[in-house]
């Protein structure tokens, strides 16, 4: 933002606009007469002149009147001739009380809320994606990985509902911003208000602002850092979770048979030269778009750091953009919709390694209260045995396993055949969890329903803003045309 001085420089042009900025600006210049016509600062037929005027210069640039080009700028001091063309040097008492400084932080606060508001909606037209997909696989079982290496096995729902709880975070945090972030700081002026008996409260309301930030020196040099703070880390920490995704997803195309990929069609591509190639494309575009995005988000941190309040680094009028990161969740809810799964493939790949080693230890331990660690030495002997002689878990000869436990615990192996066999059974394994959040159809189930029950109370939420903010446009509009 430009300093009060008067003096405006080139470097400063890049933040006049952004966002809705001209339009808040004209939004901010109709509350502001309003409440002096209605506060008596300004002499009723001088606001009633001077909001003739606020409409004539919208409509003129609306209209492409000579000498009124559509407005790039939202800088009060590149507006206020404008208004004296039309309505006289009194009009510039349309500026009684306020500063280009709180005028900017307002700009600044009601373009961090309307971005906060479609960047809530895309994140929860992801994540209702990420549940009807989980809803198709819910018995799809897949291998799942720590250290980059096969851990055990899991199910598709499962996974893809650990990222909706993610995004689901994202959202509240995104959700809890917000409330902090629809403060007014409107009639502050440049730090210390003015001698002049502006109703604040008035201006929040005719704004849509629930409540002001109060003090003035906050409201606009330690307020606009903090608020927008908030809001990248917000978007920041979806965006870390967006890479995750495509790169784990990115990852199986490794493997000559995928067991999961993306559908064939605009989401991937063919090579110029291998006519063999079906390149991911839209995943290298989603890991590498989330990671820009997650890079513009660090711009606040450090225009902001190691300064000090009121200097201009920081002032921008739309400080967070939010237009990358609502491409990136779009992307985002395409790959899910188009992610087809290999079900043959994934268990195959489950039984190519041996992931449900796991359970035998914790088998043994609840059929013949084999001690834990007991049963955890005898299935890593297992598992090395059978990587040995180049056999799969299921393939090891029971006689084999038998002589590895005696060996191993100096008993004599407390199972069957046929107990040994269901025990390393990947669906045995993953559908006979019994922990709150693990795979089993009834925890995904819960987690499909309490999914779709947040889901609708958000976008509820989302409508009643939306709808508050009809109507404080409305009771404006209305206070506006009235005092004309």
């Amino acid at each position: 933002m430009p300093s009060d001085s008067g003096n405006t420089l080139d470097i400063n042009a890049s933040f006049r606009g952004g966002g809705r900025s001209v339009e808040f600006l004209d939004q901010i210049n109709k509350a502001s007469i309003v409440m002096l016509a209605e506060t008596g600062i300004v002499p009723r037929d001088v606001a009633q002149r001077i909001a003739k005027g606020i409409a004539e210069v919208i409509e003129n640039e609306k209209n492409g009147k000579a000498g009124f080009a559509p407005r790039s700028s939202a800088d009060y001091l590149d507006y206020e001739p404008r208004l004296i063309k039309v309505a006289g040097q009194e009009a510039s008492r349309l500026h009684t009380g306020r500063s280009r400084q709180d005028i900017a932080s307002t700009i600044a606060r009601m373009n961090l809320r309307d971005g906060l508001l479609q960047t809530i909606a895309a994140l929860i037209a992801v994540r209702e994606s990420l549940l009807t997909k989980a809803e198709q696989h819910i018995d799809t079982i897949i291998p799942a990985y720590t250290h980059g290496v096969q851990a055990q096995p899991t199910t598709f729902a499962h996974y893809l509902l650990a990222f909706e709880s993610a995004l689901a975070r994202a959202t509240e945090r995104l959700q809890e911003t917000y409330v902090r972030v629809n403060k007014c700081p409107l009639g502050a002026a440049a730090l210390a208000t003015s001698s002049f008996p502006l109703d604040r409260n008035r201006l929040a309301e005719l704004l849509g602002f629930e409540g002001l930030v109060e003090n003035a020196y906050d409201a606009n040099h330690l307020a606009p850092i903090d608020s927008a703070l908030e809001v990248a880390a917000a978007i920041s920490s979806a965006a870390i979770q967006t890479g995750m995704f495509a790169q784990d997803i990115h990852a199986q195309y490794a493997e000559p048979v995928p067991w999961f990929m993306l559908a064939a069609g605009e989401l991937t591509g063919t090579s110029s030269i291998m006519p063999q190639k079906r390149n991911p494309a839209a995943l290298e575009q989603l890991r590498a778009q989330s990671s820009i995005l997650l890079s513009e988000m660090q711009t606040m941190t450090w225009v902001s750091h190691n300064n000090r309040p009121g200097m201009f680094d920081y002032r921008m009028y739309d400080p967070v953009p939010v237009g990358r990161a609502l491409q990136v969740f779009k992307l985002f809810k395409q790959v899910v919709d188009a992610l087809v799964v290999n079900k043959a493939r994934a268990l195959e790949e489950v039984h190519a390694d041996y992931s449900t080693t796991t359970e035998i230890a914790d088998a043994l331990l609840q059929r013949a209260e084999v001690p834990f660690r007991t049963g955890h030495h005898f299935a890593s002997k297992l598992t090395d045995f059978g990587r040995g002689k180049g056999l799969k878990l299921q393939e090891i000869p029971f006689a084999e396993v038998a002589r590895i436990y005696e060996e191993q615990a100096k008993a004599k192996l407390p199972m069957t055949e046929k107990d040994f066999r269901d025990v390393i059974s990947a669906e045995t394994m993953v559908f006979g969890r019994k922990g709150l959040g693990g795979p089993q159809p009834t925890e995904i189930q819960r987690h499909l329903s309490n999914g779709k029950i947040a889901i609708k109370l958000e976008l509820d939420t989302q409508k009643t803003i939306a709808t508050k903010a009809i109507n404080y446009n409305l009771q404006l509009s209305h206070m506006f045309l009235r005092l004309q």
